[in-house]
């Protein structure tokens, strides 16, 4: 059975990029990384035309997955396109735990290949490499990034070179040796792997994917917000939780929303972004509550949620400037709320969320306490991978099943 998304041509409609800061643009279809300014690229379309040929209707016709929304997307050919079956991730409702009338989903990316959202990005980033002539590539990684880079990469042909914090957690470790990348643990941070690569560029000549240093990645994640616009009718929740640790999503996503405003398809008002962090990683929060449209360096940085462990971001402007755009803000919950909050989602509601993702589900409960979200306001948080990739709490119980059996007490043996 052929996937029409993949197989056929369709029209595409980047005009040029343009730096995020300072708006000077860049040709397409080349090799891009920062701007001039070092500051992180943006792909623009030509949004008139494109909302010319392509409707609503038609795009229902389509099979549901992210290649679904090939007009809105870069890779001029479709033998270019790397993919792996990148499916429509669901909304899963969670009643239980909703504070009120407001409607509480989660996006579940966690069932996107490789097991988290970064699939979105690098499939897409990967698939601009190839298009482009690129060869060889290297990345920092807390852990998902390099798993999807590894993937991706091996499909498309491309030799990759990951660089992980030595206690990334090891199933990540091990999936991204598995999958073909050359890989290695460093007694750092991610920005300390980050400096590795940015190093080793000229001896190497490998082409540097970290995190927004390329333009293509925030148009994977896009299909993030063009997808739940698609899944709500073309409507959108009050307010999207984010966990955020370089940003990619967060940025992609407002991207997404007010692209879709221009041509016409979102009529209402936007979705309030929240970027949600950890007490012990948080520059966003401290830029955002300070006022600043940058971040400083977290020092010491540590979490349980690895995923959200960014001290410094490259689009650090993007993520404060789409949270005030939004109207929304930026909040930090500590690690005891996360690991709280995701035994709480899967005890409750039987959905295992990633650390990341239970950082939203605390956030949301923050919110609601201190006011920041109404209990009538629809809000939808981001899992961002499966929870089965964590490390999870032990179970210790067991039976001698030779000896008499007291099943008075089975029903209390997991009780706290």
């Amino acid at each position: 059975m052929t996937n029409d998304n993949l197989t056929t041509e369709r029209p595409t409609f980047v005009t040029h990029l343009e730096c995020g800061m300072q708006g000077d643009r860049y040709e397409a279809d080349q090799v891009h990384g920062l701007s001039r300014a070092g500051k992180p690229l943006i792909v623009k379309y030509d949004l008139s035309t494109l909302s010319q040929k392509i409707s609503q209707q038609e795009l229902a016709t389509r099979p549901a997955d992210m290649w679904r929304y090939r007009e809105f997307l870069p890779v001029r050919r479709r033998e270019n396109i790397v993919s792996l079956g990148e499916c429509q991730t669901p909304l899963i409702p969670i009643p239980r735990l909703q504070a009120g009338s407001g409607d509480l989903l989660v996006k579940d990316e966690g069932r996107l290949p490789t097991g988290s959202f970064k699939a979105r990005g690098l499939c897409m980033a990967i698939s601009m490499a190839k298009e482009l002539g690129i060869t060889k590539i290297a990345m920092p990684t807390n852990g998902n990034a390099g798993a999807a880079l590894a993937a991706y990469a091996t499909r498309a042909g491309i030799e990759s070179y990951v660089f992980c914090p030595a206690d990334t957690p090891e199933i990540n470790v091990r999936e991204i040796a598995a999958q073909g990348a050359k890989v290695w643990r460093v007694n750092g941070l991610i920005n300390d792997c980050g400096r590795i690569v940015r190093k080793g560029k000229e001896s190497m000549g490998w082409f540097d994917l970290s995190t927004l240093k390329e333009p293509y990645r925030i148009e994977g994640k896009k299909t993030m917000g063009l997808e739940l616009a698609d899944q709500l009718g073309w409507n959108v929740p009050d307010v999207i939780f984010y966990p955020t640790g370089g940003g990619t999503g967060l940025i992609g996503m407002w991207k997404a929303f007010n692209e879709l405003k221009e041509i016409g398809w979102l009529t209402g008002k936007l979705p309030r972004m929240v970027a949600v962090q950890a007490t012990g990683c948080a520059p966003m929060v401290k830029a955002y509550e300070e006022g600043r449209d940058s971040a400083e360096l977290w020092q010491n940085a540590h979490t349980v949620a690895a995923g959200i462990r960014v001290p410094v971001a490259v689009g650090d402007f993007l993520i404060l400037q789409a949270v005030r755009e939004s109207n929304g803000f930026a909040i930090a919950v500590n690690d005891d709320a996360i690991l709280a909050a995701r035994d709480e989602v899967s005890e409750r509601e039987g959905f295992l969320m990633c650390p990341e993702g239970a950082a939203t589900y605390a956030a949301y409960k923050q919110s609601i306490q201190d006011g920041r979200v109404r209990a009538d306001e629809s809000a939808v948080l981001f899992n961002c991978a499966t929870g089965l990739k964590y490390e999870l709490p032990p179970m210790t119980n067991t039976l001698d099943c030779t000896k008499p059996i007291d099943y008075t007490h089975l029903a209390t043996a997991n009780d706290s």
